[in-house]
């Protein structure tokens, strides 16, 4: 013979499954915010950022030739 359905039991089982479902994609959130914070340290390729001294001298460079062209 068949058991009687304990309704109570069968939801509290939902929705522990629904709370521990809901932690684990918090946790993963959280994963990928520090993931992506501590690549805002370094470069989209892995490296340590460069000093801004060689991009200004670039910017420098194209600026006057630029303006030598127009003149």
């Amino acid at each position: 013979m068949a058991f009687k359905p304990n309704y109570n039991q069968q939801r509290a089982e939902r929705n522990r499954a629904k709370e521990q479902k809901k932690q684990e994609r918090l946790q993963r959130r959280e994963e990928g915010v520090a993931a992506r914070r501590a690549g805002e340290q370094t470069e989209p390729d892995g490296t340590e950022p460069q000093d801004d001294v060689q991009a200004t001298d670039a910017d420098t460079d194209t600026e006057t030739k630029t303006d030598t062209n127009n003149a």
